[in-house]
């Protein structure tokens, strides 16, 4: 029962190799078998630290699927607002567009603030 549950998380994992949302194979602009060999272990390197990551979330008690993670922390932006200045260069101020309580629930689980522009 136990390989027969590895082969189906084994296969689903391949289907969100194939999932542009996710982590993809495509496109794939190398010819070498090389650089072939190393784009392969990138995008499994990515599938599995994605993976991770949904662990890591659900550990913090947010149950999400890899997909959903992903598609909340895409959807955090930067802005950057430039103020006029009496003398010389305007300023400028970069900030983090405003955050779902999910993205900042996900901010707080992956400690993103440390990351955060500086205001």
């Amino acid at each position: 029962m136990a390989a027969y549950r590895s082969q189906s998380e084994a296969e689903f994992g391949f289907r969100q190799l194939k999932d542009p949302h996710v982590v993809s194979f495509s496109p794939m602009h190398h010819w070498t078998d090389h650089h072939i060999r190393v784009h392969t272990q990138t995008c499994v390197f990515a599938l599995m630290i994605a993976h991770l990551m949904r662990r890591h979330a659900e550990h913090a008690g947010l149950y999400l699927s890899v997909r959903a993670i992903l598609d909340h922390l895409a959807g955090i932006g930067e802005t950057v607002l430039i103020y006029s200045s009496t003398g010389g260069r305007p300023k400028a101020r970069r900030m983090l567009t405003e955050t779902s309580p999910i993205q900042q629930h996900l901010m707080d689980i992956f400690d993103l603030h440390r990351w955060k522009p500086r205001g």
